[in-house]
């Protein structure tokens, strides 16, 4: 009987073994992955969220002058030639 429960033993060790050697493999693998598509994404010119969020808040601040500049001139045309801006 003692014979049988060393080598239930050590079949679980091995087993245990190999679920610890698969789980290095798996994340060995997720990181040449993520590696790789880091790399990918770094050719492509991809830009950030960040980077996307200030480019777009710069276009929006641009957007509202051109319209105040754009009210502004309406007004000095309605005012007419001669007049002083308000």
């Amino acid at each position: 009987m003692q014979s049988r429960n060393k080598f239930l033993d050590d079949l679980a060790q091995l087993a245990t073994n190999a679920m610890g050697v698969a789980q290095g493999a798996r994340e060995e693998a997720e990181t040449a992955f993520r590696s790789m598509i880091d790399r990918w994404l770094a050719e492509r010119d991809f830009v950030t969220r960040e980077e996307f969020d200030a480019v777009s808040a710069m276009a929006r601040k641009a957007r509202e002058e051109n319209e105040a500049l754009k009210a502004r001139i309406d007004a000095l045309e309605k005012a007419g030639p001669g007049s002083t801006p308000g």
